[in-house]
């Protein structure tokens, strides 16, 4: 409903665009405010637009840029490797798939772009949860933690451990913690002051995959998500 000629909505207008009695819309409209997508006027005129909407607005800026760079890295990932590869990035207490490169094997994901993905099972998100702000992962660990697999680690220890030996390692690898025989190996991609971005992952079969092969493959990882970095660095620097 907000356009350049209505950047300020009263209550009873969105009531009547909306059908729905004025009391509901000001619930609507309240609630909208409490999460800082909508500001009230002083005195009570109206509604404007909140800084989350300016938020959402730069990560939907900084998610198409990254896409735009990450593409081509990410298929030369996969011709070096051979497996599926995603592009991921963490959305307050989730994950979303941004790019997903086909890989030769033949492997049925269930990660499809714009795909909403949980936080705590999987080396694309353990690595996106290990270099987040410490808030976010104490929030995180504060909640119960969903398990998808045998392996998935839901004890909150286990998991703060875990994820300070990934920032020590500069990788994530997980077997089977959030879909049953699948291999995931991830490395983050970092932007100007070293803030988090997102993260580059492969997905593979994980009886077809050894160890010693898997730390192989960490390096193809590591070295695709640091030109990534490299790339995102340069078009900050260049935008700013």
């Amino acid at each position: 409903m907000f356009d350049d000629d209505a950047p300020v909505l009263s209550a009873s207008r969105v009531a009547e665009h909306l059908n729905v009695a004025r009391s509901t819309a000001y619930r609507y409209l309240q609630s909208l405010t409490s999460t800082g997508f909508l500001e009230e006027n002083d005195g009570g005129s109206g509604f404007r637009l909140g800084p989350r909407v300016l938020d959402l607005a730069r990560l939907a800026r900084k998610g198409i840029g990254l896409s735009d760079l990450a593409r081509p890295i990410m298929r030369e990932l996969v011709q070096e490797t051979g497996f599926p590869v995603l592009l991921t990035r963490r959305t307050g207490s989730s994950v979303v798939c941004l790019e997903r490169e086909e890989g030769g094997q033949a492997l049925r994901l269930s990660y499809e772009r714009g795909q909403v993905l949980p936080i705590n099972a999987g080396a694309a998100a353990l690595s996106l949860l290990a270099w987040a702000p410490v808030e976010v992962v104490e929030e995180v660990l504060r909640q119960p933690l969903a398990r998808f697999t045998d392996a998935t680690v839901i004890d909150a220890e286990r998991l703060r451990e875990r994820l300070s030996q990934i920032r020590e390692q500069g990788y994530a690898i997980s077997r089977g913690e959030l879909d049953p025989d699948v291999l995931g190996v991830a490395a983050p991609v970092f932007g100007e002051d070293d803030t988090l971005v997102a993260a580059v992952s492969i997905a593979a079969l994980s009886h077809r995959v050894s160890d010693a092969q898997a730390a192989d493959v960490a390096q193809s990882v590591i070295r695709a998500a640091r030109e990534l970095t490299t790339q995102v660095t340069r078009l900050e620097v260049a935008t700013v």
